[in-house]
């Protein structure tokens, strides 16, 4: 009898222990799937961080209910094994499911910077350095014409290099391409000789209509001998970093290496880091034969083959200034 009344206890203990643990069980799946999130936060784990140090400091920043209350149905979901650093952002509402998801899954926020066509490198390390999520320098070695204009993105704590790194990579990827689909014909012996030509057709013109046209005329030039006469060269010579004034007679006048007004040919390398559509103009540029262009002051230009007609295109390129100037 004393062993049949032992047995009853026994029982009776399993009995109410199982009942316990699927009570728990049922309270802590329903738990997992509720709401948890109060409001919207932005949460930055560490790399090296376990799963159990990232759930106790979800909780901690009321992201996630204490660990104890969700452990069961997050151990049986095996996500906490994927989980990943960076920064999160949680929205109002979400459910311990839904955040657990989220950083198996490296629901990262992504940030943006971005580097428009035409930026010298000066340019895009000022940008680089004052984006305060990056980290580390910028490269001292940067050569010019060899970054890839866009909107890069990157996590929180990505460096600086890296983003150069590439920008590099889809330049060189880009120039590749486009030498290969070239034009026959060209006055340019290299991929490089490309570039150079690619960045002088970014800084002439922001109409993507004429980058072609624009390449045609100094493809000409080039073919006959022709100075390419290009402004953005002396003033890239005079201020690499981005001249803060107009040019002057003088300027055209003062000789450095990227003075296209007192030395023939190209440049010794580009001015800026051109665009895809600037690289595809100079290794396909418009067949023509014009020689000449200006500006019509309005963003265009006139385009001209001789230099009666360019002399006409200069005069009333200054007569549109002028009428600029008395407008009210």
């Amino acid at each position: 009898m004393r062993h049949a009344g032992c047995m009853k206890y026994i029982i009776g203990f399993i009995a109410l222990c199982a009942l316990l643990a699927g009570s728990f069980a049922l309270y802590s799946f329903t738990v997992y799937r509720a709401p948890s999130v109060q409001e919207t936060r932005t949460v930055m784990i560490e790399r090296g961080t376990g799963a159990r140090g990232i759930l106790e400091q979800l909780h901690r920043e009321g992201v996630l209910p204490a660990p104890w209350k969700i452990m069961l149905p997050v151990a049986m979901g095996g996500e906490y094994r994927a989980f990943k650093a960076g920064e999160y952002a949680f929205a109002e509402g979400l459910s311990p499911h839904q955040v657990v998801s989220s950083i198996a899954r490296g629901d990262v926020v992504v940030h943006a910077v971005t580097v428009p066509e035409g930026w010298t490198v000066a340019q895009v390390r000022e940008a680089l350095l004052a984006e305060p999520l990056l980290t580390g320098d910028v490269p001292s070695n940067i050569a010019e014409g060899s970054l890839f204009p866009d909107t890069m993105h990157f996590q929180r704590g990505d460096t600086r290099a890296s983003i150069i790194s590439r920008m590099q990579a889809k330049q060189r990827e880009v120039l590749q391409e486009a030498w290969e689909n070239r034009a026959k014909g060209l006055p340019v012996a290299s991929a490089q000789e490309a570039l150079i030509l690619a960045s002088i057709v970014e800084e002439e013109t922001g109409v993507d209509e004429e980058r072609r046209r624009v390449a045609a005329v100094y493809a000409n030039r080039l073919r006959m001998g022709m100075p390419l006469q290009a402004d953005p060269t002396v003033a890239y010579g005079i201020a690499p970093g981005g001249m803060k004034r107009m040019l002057t007679r003088a300027d055209l006048k003062r000789d450095t290496p990227y003075n296209t007004y007192t030395r023939a040919g190209l440049p010794p390398g580009p001015i800026c880091n051109p665009g895809k559509d600037s690289i595809e103009a100079a290794l396909n540029p418009l067949a023509s034969d014009e020689l000449f262009f200006v500006a019509t002051g309005n963003g265009g230009h006139w385009f001209a083959r001789t230099v009666q007609e360019h002399n006409a295109n200069v005069a009333k390129y200054r007569a549109a200034l002028r009428a600029q100037k008395s407008t009210p």
